[in-house]
């Protein structure tokens, strides 16, 4: 067997001739006044009224966000002209999904007697096997993990009757097949697959107030305004979210992730009291620069040109921010809030670990879900397709000074050092 190709942050990029034409037309076009697509709050919440025929919100909470974002990619984010395309899509594709979904639920108002109870949430940082976690945990039996396709289309929520002829997971697998020719490296930095469990970062993104805005373009005054917001609203929408899917296919439980949980335990909790949080954690030496790396990458897409100097800046302010507010919670609500799960001990022994998780919270693993998790592990090895390279120098890090700043936190949680 070959070995797997390995890939950086400067191997990403769009790999399409005919975008790059188009950006090349696109820089023209503004040299010779034409104006490009628009990203100004009202022409975005224009298009999302003409595509779904929609006018209710439910809440004027859009607003504020649209306008800085329209400041921050007009003087931050540096955006080609299909990368204005590609951000007009996200934001008018999540502002459809929310008026979807209040015109759904107020011409189904039993969704409002669905109960969200004992949700698994993994809420720890980027890079720290949340996504292996979420993946294994989504093979419970009793647990329903939230879709990639269904996370980016939940409205009209699937029925278990058509399940699996919904059109909606051919034209996803179709979108992440364009995105990994148009950017290769990116499956081997992070999973793609239409039914394969996806952040419920997205349905946050409804009410513009997610951290996956800021994966696709460099725009660190949204992300301080984000980190003052209140979530109030977006959590609204992200259970109304779960609910109104699990009116149409019932589960005892969802399995959800996303590291923005982390910087909202409070809202998260208000929202859903009698979550099993699990918080996965690894060597910030080794995260800091991995998640720099991805965003680089993802971000090469739709950038004229990325400085992973700028972006290791933000990224670290981010995730600090971020471990800081857990470590605050965590002394306030005491050890017993969350299950602690360490990144090494996860990789090396899977099972092991769920068993652990579970047992924290009284449950036990079925044996059914053991099964799944072993045939999953076997089918599905790590870097089945590539390796992500990355090293702290290439976003102006240093690994000492990393360790001085997160110190607290690893000695918290004991978090073991990994080899540079």
């Amino acid at each position: 067997m070959s070995a797997a190709p390995s890939y950086d942050f400067r191997d990403a990029g769009l790999h399409s001739r005919p975008l790059r034409t188009l950006n090349a037309l696109g820089g023209a076009l503004r040299w010779l006044g034409a104006r490009p697509p628009s990203l100004d709050p009202d022409a975005l919440l224009d298009a999302a009224r003409r595509r779904s025929g929609l006018a209710d919100l439910g809440a004027d909470t859009v607003r504020e966000p649209l306008e800085v974002l329209a400041h921050a990619f007009r003087h931050e984010a540096n955006l080609t002209t299909f990368g204005r395309i590609a951000l007009r899509g996200l934001l008018v594709g999540a502002l459809e999904n929310r008026l979807r979904l209040v015109d759904w639920v107020k011409r189904h108002p039993e969704v409002h007697d669905e109960t969200i109870v004992r949700p698994w949430i993994i809420v720890g940082l980027p890079r720290t096997g949340t996504t292996l976690l979420s993946l294994l945990l989504g093979l419970d039996p009793t647990a329903r993990p939230l879709e990639q396709w269904q996370a980016g289309q939940p409205i009209p929520p699937p029925e278990l009757a058509t399940l699996r002829e919904d059109p909606r997971i051919e034209a996803a697998r179709r979108r992440f097949d364009q995105l990994q020719r148009l950017n290769p490296p990116i499956r081997a930095m992070h999973p793609f697959g239409a039914t394969l469990a996806t952040e419920c970062v997205t349905l946050l993104i409804f009410d513009l107030r997610s951290l996956s805005i800021e994966t696709q373009a460099f725009v660190p005054s949204y992300g301080r305004w984000l980190e003052q917001a209140d979530m109030s609203h977006a959590y609204a929408l992200h259970e109304l979210t779960l609910k109104a899917l699990q009116s149409r296919i019932p589960t005892d439980a969802w399995s959800l992730k996303t590291p923005n949980h982390l910087w909202c335990l409070d809202e998260l909790l208000r929202r859903y009291p009698d979550a099993r949080l699990v918080w996965t954690h690894r060597d910030p030496v080794k995260v800091v620069p991995s998640v720099a790396s991805l965003n680089c990458a993802l971000q090469s897409a739709f950038a004229r040109r990325v400085d992973p100097v700028a972006v290791g800046a933000d990224w670290s302010h981010k995730l600090h921010l971020a471990v800081s507010r857990g470590l605050d919670f965590d002394a306030r609500a005491g050890r017993e809030w969350c299950c602690h799960v360490q990144y090494a001990e996860l990789v090396a022994d899977p099972l092991g670990t769920l068993r652990r998780v579970y047992a924290h919270f009284g449950d036990g693993l079925l044996p059914l879900h053991e099964r799944r998790v072993g045939a999953w592990m076997r089918e599905r090895p790590q870097h089945v397709h590539g390796r992500h390279r990355y090293a702290a120098a290439d976003f102006g890090l240093a690994p000492e000074a990393i360790r001085e700043r997160y110190a607290d936190y690893s000695r918290r949680f004991d978090v073991p050092r990994e080899d540079a």
